[in-house]
């Protein structure tokens, strides 16, 4: 994954495996989720639904994802997170960049005992995050 800036923030985007089931209920990714530029100019709004999709909000953008989680974390206390995109509104996010309909990504997500915020990982370190993403309450998803 690219840098914080880098990344487009985009990333709303992230691959579904075919035929994935999607998360249990009580999944911590279950909800809304934000991410603020570390300038405070912009913020990401992710709503992880519990049917395996997610909505994203980043500056002007709008894109819809299709999601597949582990269930556990792995030994590494990460959780896989595959997505793809399925929608997008064609608008800049908050990098400038524009997301296109089929992008794929997986990411690694580590979560705060408290489970109140989380990181996203290129891989299982701690080396090439993003963060934190913030529980967001009050908000539908």
């Amino acid at each position: 994954m690219r840098s914080l800036a880098g990344v487009g923030l985009s990333l709303a985007l992230l691959c579904m495996g075919a035929g994935a089931a999607p998360p249990s209920s009580n999944h911590p990714i279950i909800g809304v989720w934000r991410l603020t530029l570390p300038d405070g100019r912009c913020s990401e709004t992710y709503r992880f639904r519990g049917d395996g999709t997610s909505l994203v909000t980043s500056a002007h953008e709008v894109s819809e994802s299709e999601f597949a989680i582990l269930e556990k974390p792995s030994d590494k206390g990460f959780y896989r997170l595959d997505d793809k995109i399925v929608k997008d509104n064609g608008k800049q996010d908050c990098s400038g960049e524009v997301m296109k309909v089929g992008t794929t990504a997986t990411n690694y997500l580590r979560f705060h005992p408290s489970g109140q915020i989380f990181l996203m990982c290129a891989d299982e370190t701690l080396e090439t995050c993003i963060g934190p993403f913030e529980r967001v309450r009050g908000e539908e998803i």
